[in-house]
């Protein structure tokens, strides 16, 4: 089982990896040169992903803002909560804002209500 990640770092990277999916989709299009559609579509598709991650960065950022911050007891230092479970950026402790969830095992399925292990 993959190990867990801080949610707001998770959803960064996958924007950091658009923008690199995004080049090279673009360098693609150096190997239809003779076919202009090709490389249209090509340019195309990889200033989408791009685009897309810029979205993806500006989201990630204003969830950032409204993240509750709160002190880490594993590593006392100050991260970013979101949602009722979530890991420590630094050393990846549970990390959890609802006390009758104190105690339980960590899992991703505990912020949502209805799919919540009674």
């Amino acid at each position: 089982m993959k190990p867990y990640k801080n949610k707001i770092n998770k959803i960064r990277s996958f924007a950091l990896s658009l923008i690199f999916i995004g080049f090279i989709i673009m360098y693609g299009a150096i190997f239809f040169r003779e076919h202009q559609w090709l490389v249209i579509i090509f340019m195309t598709l990889g200033i989408l992903c791009i685009l897309g991650s810029t979205f993806v960065y500006g989201w990630i950022g204003f969830l950032s803002t409204r993240a509750v911050l709160v002190e880490c007891p594993g590593c006392h230092k100050h991260t970013k909560v979101l949602g009722r479970v979530d890991m420590c950026m630094y050393c990846n402790e549970p990390l959890t804002l609802d006390p009758s969830l104190e105690g339980q095992e960590f899992d991703q399925s505990l912020n949502n209500r209805t799919k919540r292990k009674d």
